[in-house]
């Protein structure tokens, strides 16, 4: 009999998802019948803690989570690794005989997906715009990549002052501000960072005014649907290096995929029919 892996994503938004797909082929590798289930709280007529909580008894090995619910799962489940509890956000959750466990493979999938732009070159100073789930954690995958300073912006002030606290403890080597205007978080910057909603699916638009860009060496979009967004398309006119968030949500991905199954990865055969299907669609 075909061994069966039951598994979820929490988020809003997420129609357009290539997550399923992902895990899918993973366990297609693997001779896993995976099942990968879209759990949209709007949708389903409960909230996302209903939601979350009922998962281990209808047979879920885990769930991803995805925005805006990364913190909220942060606060209810348990964080053994005291780097993603100071992250104070979680993307997946296991569920073990003794509860949920919370990990962030947004953080090591940012850092590994960095390091296919700019394997040998440290991030710089970089501006980030966005502060919340993703937002944290790849400002300590920063921290890990030893950028040598983080520049803040965020609609709410306070949390992206939460941030500061929290890396200037963790990583007392990066100097962290926080900004008011993205525009002059840019100026000067090596790096420019996207880590808000704006630019996806419903979301149309760009977080970076197009001048702000100039001088600048790189920049990272952590939206993903669509892959190409206007901040991206801006900063490719801009001279930048870019990193989309397609790179981000496949290493993520592959790494969650560990904490789920144990099993391995071909990566470059999942990458090859991930981009292979994407074009044929």
């Amino acid at each position: 009999m075909t061994p069966t892996l039951k598994l979820g994503l929490i988020g809003d938004n997420i129609a357009a998802s290539r997550s399923p797909r992902l895990h899918q082929l993973l366990g297609q590798q693997n001779g896993i019948d995976v099942t990968y289930d879209r759990l949209v709280p709007r949708q389903m007529g409960k909230t996302w803690d209903e939601i979350l909580a009922a998962l281990p008894a209808d047979g879920y090995r885990g769930t991803n989570v995805t925005y805006p619910y990364k913190e909220k799962a942060a606060a209810v489940v348990r964080i053994d690794d005291p780097l993603v509890a100071g992250m104070g956000a979680v993307n997946t959750v296991i569920f073990e005989a003794d509860g949920p466990r919370g990990f962030n493979t947004d953080h090591s999938g940012f850092m590994a997906a960095y390091r296919t732009l700019r394997p040998t070159t440290a991030p710089g100073v970089v501006a980030m715009i966005g502060t919340g789930g993703v937002g944290r954690a790849v400002a300590f995958g920063l921290a890990g990549l030893e950028a040598a300073e983080l520049r803040l912006v965020d609609k709410d002030p306070a949390r992206a002052e939460a941030l500061a606290e929290a890396l200037r403890a963790a990583a007392p080597g990066m100097a962290v501000t926080c900004f008011a205007d993205a525009a002059a978080a840019a100026a000067g910057a090596q790096g420019v960072i996207n880590c808000t909603p704006v630019g996806m699916v419903g979301y149309e638009g760009t977080p970076v005014p197009r001048a702000a860009l100039a001088g600048a060496e790189w920049a990272f979009d952590a939206v993903y649907t669509p892959e190409h967004t206007q901040f991206l398309a801006d900063a490719r006119a801009a001279g930048l290096a870019v990193l989309s968030g397609w790179e981000l949500f496949f290493w993520q991905g592959v790494h969650a995929w560990a904490l789920f199954s144990g099993k391995p990865v071909d990566e470059d055969a999942l990458r090859k029919t991930l981009r292979a299907e994407e074009a044929a669609a």
